[in-house]
């Protein structure tokens, strides 16, 4: 989960003038490397073996 500091701190380093878009596009993306940071912390996700295996079943 996003904090406000975090969202703070990245406005800050924004430039001057930005577009709603530019800020949500941000934001979004900061959710989904926090979100994949806890995936990794709590151990889930695929080895490359493993996401091999999965992608030889579509097939």
């Amino acid at each position: 989960m996003l904090t406000k500091d975090k969202v703070k701190e990245l406005v800050d380093h924004m430039p001057e003038t930005f577009s709603v878009d530019d800020i949500v596009g941000e934001i979004i993306l900061l959710q989904k490397i926090e979100m994949s940071r806890k995936q990794i912390q709590d151990g889930d996700f695929l080895t490359e073996e493993e996401f091999d295996k999965e992608i030889d079943q579509w097939d």
